[in-house]
């Protein structure tokens, strides 16, 4: 029953990453990009680690989301709609297809996906103290870069938006 609903949770978050790519509307892709949001978050209640799913929603789908459909609304899409996609985007297509069936090749080759599942079956996930004293003792630096790094973006995102208002 868990593979099912691992499939069924997997699929759906590709279909719906699938269409973020394919959606001329970029209100539909953002809504798009929120249903994966929340595929992934069942993903990881499957993976027995509820903390991570509910960080999942309440920072991706909660916050990102709304951040991109403020900036989505900002914008004059009415204006980008007429604008041509640029054409030839099969010779893209393939070579990511390729990447992704490489990387594939790749995980199945060296053993990672099934230690990976057996580390799951031995309830290896860990407590939200492992977590969060990992995070920030190893990872502190990649995580306040992380932090400056977004606060960057959203000021670009106000200028930007403040010049072509003027």
């Amino acid at each position: 029953m868990e593979t099912a609903f691992f499939l069924l949770f997997a699929g759906m978050a590709v279909l719906s990453a699938l269409v973020v790519v394919a959606a001329r509307n970029p209100v539909h892709s953002a809504l798009s990009l929120m249903v994966c949001f929340v595929q992934i978050a069942a993903l990881f209640i499957l993976l027995g680690s509820p903390f991570l799913a509910v960080i999942q929603i309440f920072v991706y789908v909660g916050a990102v989301m709304v951040l991109f459909l403020f900036v989505i609304m900002m914008l004059d899409v009415r204006k980008d709609v007429h604008v041509r996609f640029r054409t030839g985007g099969v010779p893209a297509l393939i070579v990511l297809v390729l990447l992704g069936t490489e990387m594939l090749a790749l995980l199945l080759g060296n053993g990672y996906i099934p230690a990976l599942s057996a580390a799951a079956e031995e309830g290896v996930a860990g407590s939200v103290k492992e977590l969060s004293l990992t995070l920030f003792t190893d990872y502190l630096l990649p995580f306040e870069v992380a932090s400056v790094v977004l606060l960057v973006a959203l000021i670009g995102a106000v200028v930007l938006a403040r010049r072509e208002a003027e």
